[in-house]
């Protein structure tokens, strides 16, 4: 189940919430029983998982918009 963190406008504490993605937005309440609380936007990394080989470089462009190829 995702776990969504919150932050009262009230007394400022922050606080986590384990709910359904269903119920991502609904109100909820502190833990010190305050309803003026506000979703918090969370940030997530996933790893490749299992390789540790390097990723292929991007290629090397000349300048320019375009990547040089054109001449401008």
């Amino acid at each position: 189940m995702p776990r969504y963190e919150f932050r009262c406008r009230a007394c400022g504490d922050t606080f986590e919430v384990n709910r359904p993605m269903s119920e991502a937005s609904a109100p909820t309440t502190c833990p010190q029983g305050h309803g003026d609380t506000v979703k918090l936007l969370s940030t997530v990394a996933f790893n490749g998982g299992g390789s540790t080989s390097a990723r292929p470089a991007a290629p090397a462009g000349g300048g320019g918009c375009c990547g040089g190829a054109c001449g401008c």
